[in-house]
């Protein structure tokens, strides 16, 4: 059997490339150990002058891949894996989908085989090895989950979860990352109608930003918890805090997670 590359990515859109970035970057693969497909390879062609092998034959990158990420639209996904179905071979492969709505049993019965699939959801900060990735394994092999939590800890933070929690997953953490860019962004324009030029803003509230978050997963604790500290009596930051509140920030992020939730559950259909 052959194994020319370590890895295929079939789909090498945003997400997919973000992958591959991520993993060349942190080391785990080099270059030359990835394969990626697209439809319109030119494309990406950027990709192949530094040393991933580019195609658009689905068929050839799986004949010759272990582990074979399925990174396509979810409206793509069905003659996608009819296409590969042949090349699968449930004692060689084991397929990561970070296709959103699709389950593990509806991915298994389009190929008509028992192979290994392990749902990943990440998000594009894996390309800067900053992802936070939700994994569901339903009955896979231990050595599968290992090598998937292995690939997606080494470019941010992974976690398994339950299958059926995978759609509130793609709300939380790939939408998420979107809802938090536009939080940093509206911090920049306060600060710009305060006083700074639109570039210190930026920087200052991302930066202030990433502080925030790094001291949540540094120190564990609860969010209110270290609101606390920087509220007093009368103060500054209490008073933008009701304010925000009363023009319904919190519930327009809960809000807005719950109906992406809802809409990543309908994308697919059998």
């Amino acid at each position: 059997m052959s194994t020319k590359y370590k890895l295929a990515i079939i789909g090498a859109g945003n997400i997919g490339i973000a992958i591959a970035q991520g993993l060349t970057e942190s080391g785990i693969y080099k270059t030359n150990e990835i394969i990626l497909t697209r439809r319109n390879p030119e494309h990406i062609a950027e990709l192949g002058k530094k040393g991933f092998t580019i195609t658009s034959d689905n068929i050839s990158a799986v004949n010759n891949s272990q582990i074979i990420i399925i990174a396509v639209e979810p409206q793509q996904v069905n003659p996608v894996l009819a296409e590969i179905s042949s090349a699968i071979l449930a004692d060689k492969h084991l397929l990561i989908s970070v296709i959103t709505g699709v389950s593990i049993k509806q991915i298994q019965e389009k190929l008509n085989k028992e192979v290994d699939v392990i749902r990943a959801m990440p998000n594009t900060a894996i390309a800067i090895r900053q992802s936070m990735t939700c994994l569901a394994t339903g009955s896979s092999r231990s050595e599968s989950i290992e090598k998937a939590t292995n690939i997606f800890n080494t470019v941010g933070k992974s976690i398994i979860i339950d299958e059926e929690l995978m759609g509130s997953a793609t709300a939380l953490a790939a939408c998420g990352l979107a809802f938090f860019m536009r939080a940093v962004r509206a911090a920049s324009q306060g600060g710009i109608e305060i006083g700074f030029h639109s570039d210190k803003a930026l920087f200052i509230a991302a930066q202030t930003a990433k502080g925030a978050a790094s001291l949540l997963l540094e120190k564990g604790q609860h969010p209110e918890f270290e609101i606390d500290k920087v509220t007093t009596p009368r103060g500054v930051t209490i008073s933008g805090l009701n304010q925000m509140e009363h023009d319904g920030f919190s519930s327009a992020m809960i809000k807005g997670i719950v109906t992406s939730a809802e809409k990543a559950a309908k994308l697919y259909k059998s």
